[in-house]
């Protein structure tokens, strides 16, 4: 490709020099001519040459077909250039944004003010998502979907904000009760996490799958699905667990058991404390996530004629101005 441009444009360039040389050569003889017919018209016109003025108009003119001739050339060689279509190379480092993200919210008591910030930060980053399919699922002593994985923004907008405002407790049954108070017990995280994790579809797809798990994992019965079992299912069908824990590192057996079943996955278990918020830990989430996904670095070749194409229309504009000004 690189050796055929270099030709067109060699060849391009022989024509315009060619064709150049010729009208310069032509117009020198015209221009004897006239010069000739003046001479045989004027006597002692050899005086005429002699004088300062005429030698410096004779100079300016010889000047300006000069550069006419450089200008033609320049012109006629961006041409050849823009013709030859220029490209430039960029090498990108694609990331896949084909992740599918189940929010996955205790929604006991305890929980409330997590579950509010997780629900209010994933409502912020809906506006930069692309391609991210997002679920949510809720439990207590039973779990719940409140909607399955979708790309449907809008969708994921209303229901989040409508979870989100039952947390403020204004209605006689909030909705973040419906459905979640059918077992025995509370905070069942097992079966919450299980739940959560039978939602991902599609299972051939080349997707990445993961869980935002928030929970104290502060248990109250007896759950059908043990956590490791839970925690075992998920990484089976390739789901890694992120769980979200405002009490991590209060409870040492509670906090490793959380900790154990995430990191089973491929996952991690954050706390909430001191200065950290859900904010940053599913920053930290998506950045891992990103960086699992990113593909094979790429060359991308695209045309780039600006530069070339600015100097063709310079030069063309440069040539016929300096033409007018020869032919006054």
């Amino acid at each position: 490709m690189a050796l055929a441009n270099g030709w067109l444009i060699l060849v391009a360039a022989g024509v315009a020099l060619v064709a150049i040389a010729l009208g310069v050569v032509l117009g020198i003889r015209r221009t004897a001519r006239t010069e000739a017919h003046e001479r045989a018209r004027i006597a002692r016109a050899e005086r005429l040459r002699t004088l300062p003025t005429f030698r410096q108009a004779l100079t300016r003119r010889i000047l300006a077909l000069s550069a006419i001739l450089l200008i033609g050339v320049v012109a006629t060689l961006s041409a050849g250039v823009v013709a030859a279509r220029p490209m430039s190379s960029q090498t990108i480092q694609p990331v896949n944004t084909s992740r599918d993200i189940m929010l996955c919210l205790d929604v006991s008591g305890s929980m409330s003010e997590v579950d509010v910030e997780v629900l209010t930060v994933f409502e912020e980053l809906l506006e930069d998502f692309e391609g991210e399919r997002i679920g949510l699922t809720i439990f207590n002593s039973s779990p719940v979907q409140i909607f399955p994985l979708t790309d449907d923004y809008d969708f994921i907008r209303g229901h989040l904000q409508s979870i989100r405002e039952s947390f403020l407790f204004e209605e006689p049954v909030p909705e973040h009760w419906v459905g979640t108070l059918n077992g025995n017990g509370a905070s069942l995280i097992g079966d919450g996490l299980a739940a959560c994790a039978m939602a991902f579809d599609h299972p051939d797809d080349e997707r990445s799958r993961s869980i935002i798990f928030a929970t104290d994992n502060e248990i109250n019965g007896a759950s059908i699905v043990a956590l490791p079992e839970a925690a075992a299912y998920a990484k089976s069908i390739g789901v890694r667990v992120f769980a979200l824990n405002p009490v991590q590192g209060k409870d040492a057996d509670v906090s490793a058991e959380l900790s154990d079943a995430a990191e089973t996955t491929g996952g991690a278990a954050y706390g909430l404390r001191d200065t950290t918020t859900v904010a940053d830990i599913v920053a930290q989430v998506q950045e891992q996530e990103a960086t699992e996904l990113k593909g094979q670095a790429q060359v991308v070749w695209t045309d780039d004629p600006n530069l070339w194409i600015v100097v063709l229309l310079v030069s063309m504009l440069s040539f016929i101005v300096v033409l007018w000004r020869v032919r006054l």
